[in-house]
């Protein structure tokens, strides 16, 4: 089953169960690069479709920082509760016509984090060094190096443009308003709920960036710059725990 335009706007509202776990996602980088659908369906798993816009997959890098995470009954600590992410991910859908996301890896710099959402969640977390912050120019960069790779991937930024927020059945909106995932358990394919307000979205000037996660996910290497770039100052996200596809 293909999703719908209204299938796609159900997923927006709040899920019908208790949230698990509180978070920021803010200074969000959507860096998308557009695939031959049939490339990027020999990377999924059995039970997963390449969600595609316009005859094409998507599949994107996105460095952001997390800030106040939290289980739903305590409140947020210091360094454990704020640090940084990267992913390389695509969207896709699954037989009940679902539309999510596929994570091939989420970099982090929080061990504790990474534990976490291994254990919890079964979603791909790496241990990586990262940083962040204004440069010298006043742009906002990002520097992730992933765990046992020498390679240091660097990106600078700036926000262009008023904030808009994605139309439903832009492309923007296909890229960004995403509030479902998918997850490889050793019991089969999971999903997972999210909710938050739309994006605030902008237009962005990228000044530089780098396609080091394609690597280290064994995917093909995308040899210009990115197809469509977003950012986002970005919104508070409730978390709901996994469920089989069937629930």
């Amino acid at each position: 089953m293909v999703p719908t335009p209204a299938s796609r706007l159900l997923l927006r509202e709040i899920p019908p169960l208790p949230a698990v776990m509180y978070q920021k996602w803010e200074k969000l980088l959507f860096l998308h690069w557009a695939f031959e659908p049939g490339l990027i369906q020999k990377t999924l798993p059995p039970g997963l479709t390449v969600d595609a816009f316009d005859g094409q997959a998507w599949v994107a890098i996105v460095p952001f920082l997390m800030r106040g995470i939290r289980p739903r009954f305590l409140p947020a600590v210091g360094g454990i509760s704020n640090f940084l992410e990267l992913n390389l991910r695509t969207y896709v859908h699954d037989d009940h016509g679902r539309a999510g996301v596929w994570f091939y890896s989420l970099d982090c710099n929080q061990p504790l984090a990474v534990k976490i959402a291994r254990s919890l969640f079964h979603l791909p977390y790496q241990h990586a060094r990262m940083t962040s912050g204004k440069a010298a120019d006043g742009l906002y960069k990002y520097a992730s190096q992933r765990a046992g790779d020498e390679v240091v991937s660097k990106f600078k930024y700036q926000p262009a443009g008023e904030s808009f927020e994605a139309a439903p059945g832009s492309l923007e909106f296909h890229l960004a308003e995403r509030y479902l995932l998918f997850s490889k358990t050793p019991r089969g394919l999971r999903m997972g709920r999210v909710h938050h307000r739309p994006y605030p979205l902008a237009r962005a000037e990228l000044r530089q960036w780098d396609t080091r996660p394609f690597v280290l996910n064994g995917l093909p290497v995308p040899d210009r710059t990115p197809d469509h770039v977003l950012a986002s100052s970005g919104v508070e996200v409730k978390v709901y725990p996994l469920q089989t596809l069937d629930g």
